[in-house]
C-alpha cells in the first residue's frame, strides 16, 4: 500500500526540488506535471528512475541509448521547454523526437493537436503505445525523419525539438505561422543554449536564449565539421 504514496512523494520532490528551482513557475505547467504520469512513459526496467534528475535510456543498452539520443530528457528540461514555448489550447504543434511520448503528452494537454515525428522505429512504437494507454487522443506519432519538418501539414503554431541540434534549419522556421514559436536546444557540448525563435513576419524572426543546458543530438540535422587545422 506504500507504493502510491512513495510515487506521489517522488513526484512532489521532482517538482519542488528540480523543476521550480529551474524557474518553472507557471502554475498550469506545474499542475500538468502532477497530472501526466511520467512513470507511465518510462520503460519498466528504469521506472525507479522516473523522477530522477537524469536522462533515462529508452531502448537498447544504456551506453548505446545515450550515445544515440534514445532517451528521455531530464524532467527540468522538459518542463522548462514546455513553459517557455507556451502552447495554447487552439494551437497546432509539431514535435521532432518523440522519445517515449512524454513530451508529446505534455504538449497535447496544452494544445489542440500534436504531431510528433520519430525516426527510430522502436521509439515510435513505444510513444504511440504510451500515449494510447494514457488516453491522449490529440497526439499522433509518426515514424519519420523530422529534420525537414512536415511542410505539407504546416504551418504550425509551435515547433519543439526534443533534443539538441547544432543549428536550427531555415526549413523549419519557414513552417512556423507568423506569431509561431520554435523551441530547441542549440549548440555543442559541453554547453548548449535553449533557443526560442518567434516568427514576427513573412521574412523576420526574433531569437532569445534564456538558459544553458545540454541534450543528446537529434538524428539527421545538419552538422558542420568541427575539424580545424
Amino acid at each position: 500500500m506504500t507504493a502510491p504514496v512513495d510515487t506521489e512523494r517522488a513526484r512532489f520532490n521532482m517538482i519542488e526540488q528540480q523543476i521550480r528551482p529551474w524557474d518553472v513557475l507557471d502554475l498550469d505547467v506545474l499542475a500538468l506535471l502532477e497530472q501526466v504520469r511520467r512513470e507511465d512513459f518510462v520503460p519498466v526496467a528504469h521506472r525507479a528512475l522516473a523522477f530522477v534528475d537524469m536522462q533515462i535510456p529508452l531502448v537498447g543498452e544504456t551506453e548505446e541509448a545515450l550515445r544515440n539520443g534514445w532517451c528521455m530528457l531530464e524532467p527540468k528540461q522538459e518542463a522548462r521547454l514546455l513553459q517557455d514555448v507556451g502552447p495554447k489550447a487552439h494551437e497546432k504543434v509539431l514535435e521532432v523526437g518523440a522519445g517515449s511520448g512524454y513530451m508529446a503528452a505534455l504538449l497535447a494537454s496544452r494544445a489542440q493537436r500534436v504531431v510528433s515525428l520519430e525516426i527510430e522505429p522502436r521509439l515510435a512504437r513505444m510513444a504511440r503505445e504510451n500515449l494510447q494507454k494514457a488516453g491522449i487522443r490529440n497526439a499522433e506519432v509518426r515514424e519519420a525523419d523530422g529534420s525537414h519538418g512536415l511542410a505539407a501539414e504546416g504551418p504550425f503554431d509551435v515547433i519543439v525539438l526534443s533534443g539538441s541540434v547544432q543549428e536550427v534549419p531555415h526549413a523549419l522556421l519557414q513552417q512556423l505561422k507568423v506569431g509561431g514559436r520554435l523551441g530547441a536546444i542549440v549548440g555543442n557540448e559541453p554547453m548548449m543554449r535553449a533557443t526560442f525563435i518567434t516568427r514576427t513576419g513573412e521574412a523576420s524572426w526574433t531569437t532569445v536564449e534564456p538558459w544553458d543546458t545540454c541534450a543528446p543530438r537529434l538524428a539527421h540535422f545538419p552538422q558542420a565539421s568541427r575539424f580545424r587545422f
